[in-house]
This record gives C-alpha cells, structure tokens and sequence, in this order.
C-alpha cells in the first residue's frame, strides 16, 4: 500500500508524535509512506522516523500579513500540497489537524484519492477562525472519513460530517530500551509533568497546586519538562510562590521515556486535551497518574481510582489534596502502577493499527481505489486541474467568499 501523510511539521507534539509512530509501523511493513510537512526541512523531526519513511519538507510554512496575503499563501500552498500528493501517487491520503485538514482536501479536489483527516483536540474547546471553521463544515463531507479521538469531538460536528466520522484512540508507543534502562533514584522523589508552556495546559494551575502541599512534603520536587511561549510567566509564578528551590523547568528532552522512569507520579494539569499522549505514554512507563478530568480526553485513558485519579477540571484544591494524598502513600501509589501499564494492552501500537488497516481496506473499498492510482491520478490531471482555477463547478473559495460578502 501507498500511503501519503501530510501534517505542518514534526515538531514536538502529540499529534506529530502520532504521525511518527503510524509512519514508521507502516513503512516496517514494507508500505511506501510518504511525509509531507510544511516546514522548509531546515530543522529535523524531534521524532525520528524510519529511514524508510520519505519525508518531504514543502517550504510553505510563512507568516501571511493581511488577509489578501493570507488568501495567497493559502492558494499557493494548496498548489504545492496538490502536486506533492500527485507526485506521491498515493492509495490513500492521510491529514492530520484542522487547518492542514482543509488545505489538503481543497488539493485533492478532483483527484479521485481518498482521504482521511483527522482531529487531534476537542474541536469544541479549540475554536478556529470563522473562515477556517467554515472551511472546515464546508469540506469534511467530502472526506473519506473523518477521525475523531472521542464521541465528544464527534458530536461537536454536525450530522454530514459525523455520519464520515469515527471515533480511534491514538497509539501509545514507548521506547523498549528506555523502559529496561531503570536509573537509580535521586535523593528526592520526583513528580513530573510534560508538555507544551501554553495556557490549555495549566501548568500555572500545577504549580499553584504543588504550592499549597510543598512544605508539608519536603523530600519531594516538581518537574515540569517542555517549553513555549509561557515561559517567562510560570518562571516568574514559580519564584512569586517561593519554589525556586522545590520546580525545574528544565526545558524539553529528547528522552521522555527515560526522565519518566525517574519519577514517582506523574500530574496532569490541562484545561483542555485531545488524546493526551503524555498521560498515557506516563502511565505505560509504570507511573501512577493524576489529572483533571477536563472535557476530552484524560477520561478515556484513567479509570478512576484503579489505575490513576481524577479531579474535577480545574480544581485546583482538588488537585492538591489528590497530589499529597499519593505522595503520602507508597502503597496507593504501587498498586495503581500496577494497573496503570495495562494501557500498554488497551491503546498499543498493534491495537490501534489493527484498527487503522481495518479503516483504511474499507476506505479503499468504499472509494473503488484497489486498481493502480497511478495511472487514474495521470490520466486526470489535465482536467482537475481546472478544478483549483475555476472550471464548470463553483469552487470552494469563491462560494466562501460570496457567503462572506453576503453576510
């Protein structure tokens, strides 16, 4: 199978890190998978991909001023997107996130590929801009499928596109030789936190928490890994509430895996989430976990008081209370460890691409593809190619920009 993927970049996020682990998987199978990104390539995956995997950096990531610039970017990018994934000749397209998910299906007008995209956020806490949800309502019909991480981000979309949507966990991977390579423990216990320094993770909400029990368990710190925007401001809390000395925020690492085997609990402290990857991947590492039960997301991956705890979203007394009680108790702690690597089993690797086949032989064949895309995608090329410039068919951008003018 030929399979074509297409995110902005591989940059260090969950969805990214997902791209990397269906990439490699399919290409260990002997799969032709091709990575269109749209960065410029300058700087490497934080993901290492399989030497298999062909990736391809398109150069169409810019700033646009203005919305006329906006709408050129935009035109050129789905251009060069279009004859990326015709280059490709690709059996199935593959998006991942909202925007790219709009470009890649105005591309692939006409081009007779099916392709799925895929929503990596609770779409109804993640607003986009009025054009790009238009966009978005407009064009996920056309979609072979559109997958969704929960039935709460399917619901969020009308009957149209969720009559296309299904709902699939995302794969949780963790490094073999990270897990076998136990180090020896420092003289304080650790909690741990990971991800993004931006406001839907609240990691100021984490670091009020770990304030209000830090004195009560002094042989215990808090590490924050990750960076972002947010930086100055959670430096600048960290020393308001006196933490200096108890908070790390050491920056982002390329060993997750193996800084997680070092803690003892791991927190999550998120206004908002998709599918957290850090929470699972935290949890199959063996690390009893606590987390506000935020609209989407942690939900689905802690069963409440068997393999991990729950606060109600955004209590931060809550969170507090839920944090000391489990660094009181080596025991409370061990036993949900013990369950907690059992999410190795419910969203691993194997699971979830078993899943991912099953999904895409159906798209295949529902969409008729089974026979040689290239020569179909050839033979067509002259003719869709009117499509993007204005052919018979009302295209997509000039009916958004008669509703716009039109209220």
């Amino acid at each position: 199978m030929r399979l074509t993927l297409v995110i902005h970049a591989m940059t260090n996020g969950g969805a990214e890190r997902v791209a990397a682990t269906m990439a490699n998987s399919w290409a260990a199978r002997g799969w032709e998978v091709t990575l269109l990104t749209f960065d410029d390539g300058r700087e490497p995956p934080f993901y290492t991909l399989d030497r298999r995997v062909r990736h391809r950096p398109l150069g169409i990531s810019r700033v646009s001023g203005g919305f006329r610039r906006a709408v050129a970017n935009n035109l050129m990018r789905v251009r060069t997107i279009r004859e990326a994934i015709r280059t490709s000749q690709p059996d199935v397209v593959l998006s991942f996130l909202d925007t790219a998910n709009v470009l890649v299906l105005l591309a692939g007008r006409g081009l007779g590929i099916p392709t799925i995209v895929t929503e990596h956020t609770d779409p109804a806490q993640k607003r986009l801009l009025r054009t790009w949800n238009l966009l978005r309502r407009l064009l996920y019909p056309r979609a072979s499928r559109v997958v969704v991480l929960s039935e709460t981000a399917r619901s969020f979309f009308p009957p149209s596109i969720q009559a296309r949507s299904v709902v699939m966990p995302n794969p949780i991977a963790v490094d073999a030789l990270a897990v076998d390579d136990v180090p020896a423990r420092n003289d304080l216990r650790t909690v741990v936190a990971m991800g993004r320094f931006s406001p839907e993770k609240g990691f100021d909400l984490l670091l009020e928490a770990f304030s209000r029990i830090a004195a009560k368990h002094p042989d215990w710190r808090l590490v924050v890994w990750g960076d972002g925007r947010l930086r100055p401001q959670l430096e600048s809390l960290r020393d308001r509430l006196g933490l200096q000395d108890r908070v790390l925020l050491p920056g982002r690492t390329t060993e997750p895996f193996r800084e997680l085997r070092r803690a003892d609990l791991f927190v999550m402290s998120s206004r908002r989430e998709g599918f957290p990857m850090a929470l699972g991947e935290a949890m199959a590492c063996g690390l009893p976990a606590v987390s506000f039960d935020c609209p989407s997301g942690p939900r689905q991956i802690i069963r409440d008081g068997v393999d991990g705890v729950l606060v109600p979203d955004g209590d931060v007394l809550g969170l507090a209370a839920a944090m000391s009680r489990l660094m009181s108790d080596d025991g409370e702690r061990q036993r949900l460890a013990a369950r907690a690597v059992e999410v190795n089993e419910r969203f691993g690797p194997e699971r979830v691409l078993a899943q991912w086949q099953q999904l895409l032989d159906e798209t295949l064949a529902t969409s008729g593809q089974r026979d040689s895309m290239a020569a179909r995608v050839d033979s067509r090329a002259t003719t869709t190619d009117q499509g993007l410039s204005g052919g018979s068919e009302e295209s997509i951008p000039r009916r958004l920009h008669r509703r716009m003018r039109t209220g």
